[in-house]
């Protein structure tokens, strides 16, 4: 009011609007309160989470990505919170969960600088800074992989999965992984790379997960199109088709008029002569094994079968393309260009059944640039899990294969960087250097939560791990298992430089990006109102709207 003037009415009526330290510390409450819901998860000791949607449908997990997808968050800042396992699960496959607690932590100390009246402009300087020393400090303690080195591989696998349900049977899913990820790598220009869309996973219940199994080929979720055909053929000569076995529909309306019984038996004749032609080409080509990714008329199934010719019908796209890469047939679009060099090689060709269905198996390819996991368990749940955890371990493999470059797990990483910075931090001096030892304190959350969780107690072993760090033994972490202060390196608990880089990263942009709002402003029906807000706050989107005087 000015002078008892109209009010100025700038943003729309019931918009709430927040600012300074109140949209401040809702928002590192809201960041808080997610990293929280996934702390339990961390480590070989971590407890899983049973997500129960709308529809009823259950999903348990311990991996952070996956929980988080799978939970409804309202709070705009927590949605953030959850970009950031989201960005870590794509470029590393794991570290979501130890990326998720690190943002939350970060906030909360950068919550107690605010507190003494600490700028969130200098707070986020002095985090950059502390995130720069810390990459540099992993690029220390990171350890060359020799080229060839599967058991390194293998150690990394393994220490992803000892998280996960698999854990019990780490050591043959391990085995699987390795071989899966160094059989589809590829050298270009000197550097190796691994497409994972060139590992198809296939899921059957029935067994148990030792069962789990890879195959020199691909598993097609389809039988075989006649039962007439043969149901395994040895020295196969694969044909893929991108064409109906079909005799083709016109464009336009067309109709056919017969006036006499002969003409319709003409007419059949010439349609089954048409579609007799067809089979006729793919046997001169000399293929004994036809896929086909559209559909096959009857009486084409009927000749495809007189002539031994094993085929699949209606296969995926995404198949079609990985039994190129596993068998070196050529994807062909016309029956008429179909040669003997367009087709592959696979051992065998057979079809089994797997619990109640008939799959088609294509192995024993030689040199296979596409491989195939047959995951096996005793219920869907267990499946499904285990195929997150093997998503998890392949994703480290390839990071690890990629950069050549590994550091010790267990937390000796993260106490390695916390001292570094609270040596660097006096170098800084300012008010910089209360946030790059904030930075120091937060960091040191990942051994103090696999401590508690492990039910250790976390004080002592964060003393005990320090004095092991002044020690010089720079790979001390903590070994849940034996539940001490242990030498990761000989332990073999170790994962990809990535892994850390990126989790590194990914949190002090998260938490630098928070901490810089200091203005939400939420328009009307924007849904319900977060945990701590009034009525009205939820589902805040950066747009404007609202009252102000």
């Amino acid at each position: 009011m000015m002078n008892g003037q109209q009010p100025i009415i700038i943003l729309k009526e019931g918009t709430k609007r927040e600012r300074g330290k109140g949209a401040q510390a809702n928002n590192i409450m809201a960041a808080r309160a997610i990293s929280d819901a996934v702390k339990s998860t961390l480590g070989p000791k971590g407890m899983d989470k049973m997500l129960v949607d709308s529809m009823g449908d259950v999903v348990v997990t311990n991996d952070g990505a996956t929980i988080l997808k799978e939970i409804d968050v309202e709070h705009p800042s927590a949605k953030m919170i959850v970009e950031v396992a989201k960005s870590q699960d794509e470029e590393c496959g794991d570290g979501t969960t130890s990326a998720v607690i690190l943002t939350g932590e970060l906030l909360k100390c950068a919550g107690e600088l605010l507190d003494q009246n600490i700028h969130p402009t200098v707070i986020c300087g002095g985090y950059k800074l502390a995130a720069g020393k810390a990459v540099e400090t992993l690029h220390d303690l990171s350890i060359p992989i020799k080229a060839g080195d599967k058991k390194t591989l293998k150690d990394i696998a393994m220490t992803s999965m000892a998280s996960k349900s698999a854990s019990a049977e780490k050591d043959i899913l391990a085995d699987v992984v390795v071989d899966a990820t160094t059989n589809v790598a590829e050298t270009i220009n000197g550097k190796t790379y691994v497409d994972l869309d060139n590992i198809q996973i296939q899921k059957k219940q029935g067994g148990g997960i030792a069962n789990t199994e890879i195959i020199s080929g691909i598993i097609l979720d389809k039988e075989r199109v006649h039962e007439g055909m043969p149901r395994h053929i040895k020295n196969a000569k694969v044909a893929l088709i991108n064409a109906a076995l079909e005799v083709k529909k016109t464009e336009v309306d067309a109709r056919i008029q017969i006036q006499d019984p002969t003409q319709l038996q003409a007419f059949l004749d010439e349609e089954e002569g048409m579609i007799r032609k067809m089979v006729e080409k793919v046997k001169a080509s000399g293929a004994n094994v036809l896929i086909c990714q559209k559909g096959i008329d009857d009486i084409a199934q009927h000749f495809l079968a007189r002539e031994g010719i094993y085929t699949v019908r209606r296969a995926k796209k995404s198949d079609m393309e990985k039994l190129s890469k596993a068998t070196g047939a050529k994807i062909v679009a016309n029956l008429d260009g179909l040669t003997s060099k367009d087709l592959g090689n696979a051992g065998n060709v057979e079809e089994k059944k797997i619990g109640d269905d008939k799959m088609t198996f294509v192995t024993d390819c030689k040199n296979p640039k596409a491989v195939s996991i047959l995951i096996r368990g005793t219920t869907d749940h267990i499946i499904d899990e285990l195929e997150r955890g093997l998503h998890d371990a392949l994703s480290v493999v390839k990071v690890a294969l990629e950069d050549g470059k590994m550091t010790a797990g267990g937390g000796s990483a993260a106490i390695a960087i916390a001292m570094a910075l609270r040596d660097y931090a006096p170098s800084i001096g300012g008010r910089e250097q209360m946030a790059i030892e904030a930075f120091a304190n937060a960091i040191e959350i990942v051994p103090k939560t696999l401590s508690e969780n492990a039910g250790l107690d976390p004080i002592d072993m964060m003393l005990e791990i320090r004095s092991e760090h002044k020690k010089g033994n720079k790979y001390a972490g903590i070994n849940v298992l034996g539940g001490k202060v242990d030498d990761m390196l000989k332990n073999r608990v170790i994962e990809p430089l990535r892994v850390s880089l990126q989790e590194i990263e990914a949190s002090s942009e998260a938490a630098t990006m928070i901490l810089r709002i200091d203005d939400v402003i939420a328009s009307k029906g924007g849904g319900g109102a977060p945990a701590g807000m009034p009525p009205g706050m939820g589902g805040m989107p950066p747009g404007m709207g609202g009252m102000d005087y």
